[in-house]
Order: C-alpha cells, then structure tokens, then sequence
C-alpha cells in the first residue's frame, strides 16, 4: 500500500504540473497536414542562415505534427549529440503544441515534476510550426547555448512568414 500510496503521488504531481504549463499558455492551435518537405527545407534554411550570421554550429530538425523527422541539417563541425538532441527539443515543442522553453522555465521555477512527462524536453530550442492557425510540424535546434538554440529556432519560424 505505501508503494501505491508513492506512485498515486507521483502521478498526482505530474498532472498538476501539466496544468500548470498549460495555464502558463494559451489554447494551443490544433494539428493541420503535415509539414511538406519544400515547407521544412524553406524552415531549415532560414535556422542555418542565423546560425552562420552569429558563426554558431547547429543542426537542425524539422518534424512533422506526429514527431517524424522529414528534414535535418548538420553544419560542419557541430558535436554528434546535437543531432538527437535538435530531434527531441521538435517532438517536445510538436507533442506538447508549445516551445521546449516553457518546459524548461517550469524546471528553473522547481516544478521538477515536468521532467516525468514523457517526450518533454526542458530546454530552449523546440517551436512548434503553426501554418493557417494549425501546428504542421515543429524545429528544433541544437550545438549552442540553450539561448542561441532558441535564436536560431526562431529564425527557421520566421523565415516561414
């Protein structure tokens, strides 16, 4: 029974921290198509142009709504970890329908209980990609600080509109 008594514990603290975030936000935009591959590359582009402005090594991804990888870029040079990692901050922001920052402002606030939830990545770098007011995939980015991840992130969602 104190197992249980544990476990209904730990479930309890990760629903009151996902409603937490999502009080944090607004209604998120619902799923569209998904992101076409000419739409991912065009994203893509834009992240690597910022990241080459400010002579930062990133690689790139882009996934659709469902978190599958439709493109990916690596700039010469940049650490082999960042590949998985710029994946995983994109299915965070594509899963959860909000920036891998909120996650990672919830930890930096104590509300550790986020980093049971399961896919979510608590560091800056993932956006979600809203086209017509609907989410059709996400980036994510990753070789730099949390901050610069999240510049380059941006640029590749800017360079949409």
């Amino acid at each position: 029974m104190h197992l249980l008594g544990l476990v209904s514990k730990g479930v309890v603290a990760i629903c009151v921290a996902m409603f937490a975030i999502a009080a944090q936000a607004q209604t998120p935009p619902p799923y569209g198509a998904p992101i076409s591959l000419d739409v991912a590359k065009k994203a893509a582009a834009g992240a690597v142009a910022e990241a080459r402005k400010n002579n930062w090594g990133m690689v790139v991804a882009i996934i659709d709504g469902g978190g599958h990888l439709v493109y990916l870029e690596r700039m010469d040079g940049t650490q082999y970890a960042s590949v998985d990692i710029a994946i995983r901050k994109a299915q965070s922001a594509a899963a959860y329908r909000r920036p891998s920052k909120v996650f990672e402002d919830a930890v930096a606030g104590g509300r550790n209980a986020v980093l049971g939830l399961t896919g979510a990545m608590p560091i800056e770098g993932g956006l979600p990609i809203v086209m017509d007011g609907k989410i059709v995939g996400a980036i994510g980015a990753s070789g730099g600080t949390a901050p610069q991840d999240g510049v380059v992130a941006a640029a590749g969602v800017t360079a949409l509109k």
